[in-house]
């Protein structure tokens, strides 16, 4: 079941995501000023993981978008038709000095379920399933030594199948998929609830979920 499904469960109008989308509607990526950094990052539905992310100190700002597929812009429809090989993903600017890349390595890790192989919670489908995009070699080999570590600790009972990539193209999703959760906070807490993100992240990481992220879920 997908995002869709479950609104449309709960009666909820999803005519902005199924309508033809002009250029002008794309969110626009933030400038990364002297100093900020860069880090990529699929975790399921994008609203979600810009919520989660937009509460670790030290980030900046978060664009939720589309990454690691074969077209160019492809907007909401397109991506989750499974046909465009996108990544759902946010786009993270941060402040190296105030929170670092391993960090928000610890966050990502521990707010998803890097077992599925099939998606990230009521979501299944290619477009939903984890990933780390490196944007250069000292993020590749960090994230590739993050996921060696959480592998030979054996904190999980599945085998961790989130591939680490390396960054591709990050086009930003349409203007109405941004800060989602803040603007229709009622819609956003419903599919969050019935999704059983937090249930399930609880499930796989048990105290030890949403390590790195402050804690209201």
């Amino acid at each position: 079941m997908t995002s869709r499904n479950i609104f449309a469960a709960f009666g909820i109008a999803m005519a902005m995501a199924t309508a033809p989308v002009a250029a002008a509607d794309y969110a626009p990526l933030p400038k990364v000023e002297e100093g900020q950094a860069v880090a990529i990052f699929a975790g399921g539905c994008f609203w979600c993981i810009e919520s989660d992310f937009d509460k670790v100190p030290g980030v900046v700002a978060t664009t939720s978008g589309y990454t690691g597929g074969r077209t160019e812009r492809p907007s909401y429809r397109e991506v989750g038709s499974e046909t465009t090989g996108h990544f759902e993903a946010l786009h993270v600017v941060y402040d190296p000095d105030k929170v670092s890349y391993d960090q928000l390595l610890t966050a990502f890790w521990h707010s998803v379920d890097p077992t599925d192989p099939r998606g990230q919670f009521c979501d299944k489908g290619d477009s939903y399933r984890t990933a780390i995009f490196a944007v250069d070699e000292d993020q590749k080999k960090a994230a590739e030594a993050s996921k060696l570590a959480l592998v030979e600790s054996k904190v999980l009972s599945g085998m961790v199948v989130t591939p680490i990539l390396d960054a591709a193209p990050f086009y930003p999703a349409e203007t109405y998929h941004q800060d989602y959760y803040q603007k229709n906070p009622i819609r956003y807490t419903i599919y969050r609830g019935n999704c059983r993100r937090d249930a399930t992240v609880k499930r796989v990481w048990g105290d030890m979920a949403y390590k790195g992220i402050p804690k209201d879920h």
